[in-house]
């Protein structure tokens, strides 16, 4: 798993350097047909753009990742999806599920404050190391590492005769 993210962040970052050259030579043409354009006021999708742009790239990764989080942990919430969560969003080494919980329980939180102390530390250092892996090995390694802890934590149940499920990476 982990060389397929790493392979697989590999081309998206090529791909995405790529895009931003194109994009580069596409804006600097149609800047100067924005500026004779008048521009609406109170418009709420600028508002959003601007805030949006304000971000850092870390910032703007992370924010993509945290509505993930939120997301299953809403789905968590709903009484027809408990099956289909426990199932799938949580590790457990006796399951009939193996692989797809290895990646989808790093996205499973039971507990608001849980949920909201990860994201929160996330947040605070993906400025940094996003600044230093780029988007796309950033992506790579936090899905690497929660497949890997989840592994480990597959082989502690297993040498402790514990076969509970878990939640998280």
């Amino acid at each position: 798993f982990t060389g397929s993210a790493f392979g697989s962040a590999a081309i998206w970052q090529y791909e995405s350097l790529k895009s931003r050259v194109q994009t580069y030579f596409e804006e600097a043409r149609a800047d100067w047909m924005d500026k004779m354009r008048p521009q609406k006021r109170g418009d709420f999708r600028k508002q959003v753009n601007s805030w949006w742009n304000s971000l850092t790239e870390g910032q703007r990764t992370v924010t993509g990742i945290i509505a993930a989080n939120v997301f299953v942990f809403c789905l968590w919430r709903v009484p027809g999806m408990r099956r289909i969560m426990f199932t799938y969003f949580t590790s457990n080494p006796s399951s009939r599920a193996l692989c797809s919980p290895m990646l989808l329980s790093t996205f499973s939180h039971f507990s608001l404050f849980h949920m909201a102390a990860n994201m929160y530390v996330l947040w605070s250092f993906s400025s940094s190391i996003v600044s230093l892996l780029g988007c796309e090995q950033f992506i790579a390694v936090y899905l690497s590492a929660g497949v890997i802890s989840t592994f480990v934590s597959y082989v502690a149940k297993m040498a402790t005769g514990r076969f509970e499920p878990s939640l998280g990476a």
